[in-house]
Formats: C-alpha cells, sequence, structure tokens
C-alpha cells in the first residue's frame, strides 16, 4: 500500500467492520480506578477473576447501546468490534448497568487493503492502538483488549500476526490489569501454530463460529489444544453455510429455527469445552442488514425482541422470561417451501402463509413484504445495502395468509413475513423466490 494512502486506513480502522450502527458519543470520566482481571489455570480448567473474584461471563455482541435489555435479560458482558468518539460513553453505561467491556482494537485487513510489508503503516498502526488504550485502560467496565476481528479472513501475510503481538506486548507494558486476545474466523492447526510462533504474547485466543460451532469440541480434541479460549461470535448459522436456492440465494431459517440453533450450540458447543472456556459472546444483540435484515440480529430493527433472546434469557437466567415471542415454524409460497426453488411468473397471483403461534396465547399480528434480494458479495460483517422493499404487491399484509401478486420485473426476490404477539416480542420467516 502507499503512504499516501495510510492516513485514510487509520482513519477508518475505529469504524469498519463491526455492526453499521454505534451507540451514542460520550466522554471519558476522569480519576477512574480500573478492576484487575487475571487468567488462573488449575489442573488443566481456566477461569477469570475480576477484582480477585470468580468471573463467569453472560456476554453478547452489541449493536446500537441495547445495554438495558441486556442487563435485563441476565447478561453481564458484551464486546465490541471497533473504538470511536463513542467508546467512553458505552463503557460508561456498561458500568451503570453493572456490565463489564472486552474492547476491540480495530487494526487493519489485508481484504481491505492493509499492507502488513508497509513499516510505516503498521508503526502508525501501532501507536493508534496505543493512543486508543491510553484512553480506556483505567475504566472499571473493562474486561479486555480484543486486537483484531478476524485478521485471517482472506489473508496470506502471516505478519498481521506480528503486528499483533506487538500490540499485544504493548498493552502489556501500559496496562496490567487486562488480559489480551484476537478474535479469529474459525480455528484450526494452522492457525494455533501462527499463534504460537508469531503471537505469543496473546493471554488467550477468541474463536468465531457459527454452524460450525457444534464441532467445536471435535476440533480442539483432534488438535490437542488445551489453552484457554473465548467463543466471541456464535449463534445463527452462517449464511454462507446454508443450502442455497438454484440462483444461489441463502436459504434462512425462520426465527424459532434459529432459537433452537442457539440452544444447540450452546449445549453441544460450549457445553463440552467448559473447561477451557473463559467465556462467550452470542452474535448480535441488536439488528443489522447481513444478507437479510433478518439473518443474525436478536432484535428487529423496531426493537422487538425474538425467541433468540428468549434462549439466552433461559441460558443466563435458569427461567424462560414471563412472556415469550412468537413460535414461527414455516412459510410457504405457491405451496413450496424455499428449498423447492420457487419460481413464479410475472403478474401472477399466488398465495403465502406462515405457520406460528404463541405460548401465551397472545393475539398475534402479521406483516408482509417483498425485497429485491440482496446482491451483496461482503464478508465478514462489512455494511451491506438494505435491498429495496417492493410495494403494492400484496393485496392485505396483515392475515396469517395472503395473496402476492408476482412483480412485473423479472429477477430474484425474497418474500419477508414478521409476527408480532403485541407484548414487545416477534417472529419472522422469508423464502428467496425468482420472478421468470
Amino acid at each position: 500500500m502507499k503512504h499516501a494512502a495510510l492516513a485514510g486506513i487509520l482513519s477508518c480502522l475505529a469504524a469498519c467492520g463491526g455492526p453499521d450502527r454505534v451507540p451514542p458519543a460520550g466522554g471519558v470520566p476522569e480519576k477512574q480506578q480500573p478492576v484487575s482481571v487475571e487468567i488462573v489455570a488449575e489442573d488443566g480448567q481456566f477461569w477469570l477473576l475480576r477484582g480477585g473474584e470468580r468471573y463467569v461471563i453472560r456476554g453478547a455482541g452489541v449493536d446500537s447501546g441495547e445495554l438495558e435489555a441486556l442487563a435485563a435479560h441476565g447478561g453481564n458482558s458484551l464486546r465490541t468490534w471497533s473504538t470511536d468518539a463513542s467508546t467512553g460513553a458505552l463503557l460508561d453505561e456498561a458500568a451503570r448497568r453493572g456490565l463489564t467491556v472486552v474492547l476491540c482494537l480495530n487494526i487493519g485487513r489485508e481484504r481491505q487493503g492493509f499492507d502488513y510489508d508497509d513499516p510505516q503503516a503498521v508503526a502508525a498502526q501501532l501507536a493508534f492502538a496505543r493512543s486508543e488504550v491510553d484512553k480506556y485502560r483505567n475504566h472499571p467496565s473493562l474486561l479486555a483488549w480484543m486486537i483484531g476481528n478476524e485478521p485471517n479472513l482472506g489473508f496470506s501475510n502471516p505478519r498481521v500476526f506480528d503486528a499483533i503481538n506487538d500490540i499485544s506486548r504493548m498493552i502489556h507494558e501500559v496496562d496490567g490489569n487486562h488480559p489480551t486476545t484476537v478474535a479469529l474466523a474459525g480455528f484450526n492447526e494452522e492457525l494455533a501454530a501462527l499463534l504460537e510462533s508469531r503471537a505469543p504474547d496473546l493471554d488467550f485466543v477468541s474463536i468465531q463460529m457459527y454452524g460450525e460451532l457444534v464441532h467445536l469440541p471435535g476440533i480442539i480434541a483432534r488438535m490437542g489444544y488445551a489453552k484457554p479460549l473465548m467463543v466471541t461470535e456464535w449463534g445463527a448459522i452462517g449464511h454462507w453455510e446454508t443450502p442455497k436456492t438454484a440462483w444461489d440465494a441463502p436459504i434462512e431459517q425462520t426465527s424459532s429455527a434459529k432459537a433452537d440453533n442457539y440452544l444447540k450450540g450452546w449445549r453441544e458447543g460450549l457445553g463440552p469445552v467448559a473447561g477451557q472456556l473463559l467465556g462467550s459472546y452470542v452474535f448480535l444483540w441488536g439488528q443489522k442488514q447481513e444478507r437479510t435484515s433478518t439473518w443474525y440480529g436478536m432484535f428487529l430493527a423496531d426493537g422487538s425482541e425474538t425467541e433468540a433472546v428468549d434462549v439466552m434469557h433461559y441460558l443466563w437466567s435458569d427461567a424462560w422470561p414471563a412472556n415469550r415471542a412468537p413460535r414461527t415454524e414455516s412459510l410457504l409460497l405457491d405451496s413450496k417451501t424455499a428449498i423447492q426453488n420457487i419460481r413464479l411468473s410475472p403478474g401472477d397471483e399466488y398465495v403465502a402463509s406462515v405457520v406460528a403461534s404463541d405460548r401465551d396465547g397472545d393475539a398475534l399480528r402479521f406483516h408482509w413484504e417483498v425485497m429485491r434480494e440482496s446482491t451483496a458479495t461482503q464478508e465478514g460483517g462489512d455494511p451491506e445495502q438494505v435491498p429495496e422493499v417492493i410495494d403494492d404487491l400484496l393485496a392485505t399484509a396483515d392475515t396469517q395468509t395472503v395473496a402476492i401478486t408476482a412483480p412485473a420485473r423479472s429477477g430474484a426476490y425474497r418474500l419477508f413475513v414478521y409476527v408480532y404477539d403485541g407484548e414487545g416480542n416477534a417472529g419472522h420467516a422469508n423464502v428467496p423466490f425468482l420472478v421468470e
């Protein structure tokens, strides 16, 4: 990379690579007292001590400041994807709500043009990291430092791990109270070897897995990996892991099927490695557009809570919430499911129906809409444009079964249904279809 581009890269380091929206801006209080955090090991078991007491993480990756809901549902910690002008306010609000924060230093990614063979760029990045550590190292909510989010995604230059190690060493020099980690996309023998040889200063490794999470115990056992770890993103099955239509549209699970997968991931992926696991952070405590507007968010854009939130409330609190989200089982369009490659003729009328219910007996309200299929090809959670909503295709949009007129223009589309219970909860489902 040319040095002239360095300033631009550094200016985006604090903004790229996580959920699109950030909490409100705020400052950093003065004269703060840090709470010391350390990793304790005994007979192959690892745990965190915070302020001298054992600390069990109940964590989530938080988007747009949903901290009140996180605390209300039994969570006690969050992770970020960057630092920016709002970080001080985020840490302050976390402290007010009794939450801790794993703070991510957003380093350059090779897939986005950062050159780890450029010594000036790497030195400037280290200086940027030092400035961020100096700002927040004494905040009482700080739990740990994450040096980069998925820097191994699409990488080829192993010097990224040298740079991570240098940042970790710097942190340990100026902040003796908080451990360091890096969040990796997946985990294998090659990555473990790179960490061992090039980033030995890190205190533990963080892993991010979705559909593959249930295989984590087997992966760790096969590798013989016996060091402490965190899982800092997990939840829905990834859009790259699901079946696709004949025109390459990923098929999304219903909100209820996703909730079932959260429970499965907790029990089959995280439970068997509990002795090594320092904690985990479910994804995403908020909402974002990534292939669809519902794929990863545990909330809808209007703030409604989905069944995945219910599951985490149960796992964190050992009790289900007083009122639970609607159960959304299946969605049919033209009497077909998504896996049947739904093809419609322009201008013709078809019927769509959703199977949904409510455990609490709440009256359900339905909202339907058609959007163009996303053409995004971004990776790693990079920002995506929300596809266009196509109006005037539904005779009614508030019933469990609706008539839909296929768009007049050929192309790929997606039909969404949202199911509301009137108590702040919702379910959802969608099917891709092709107009030919």
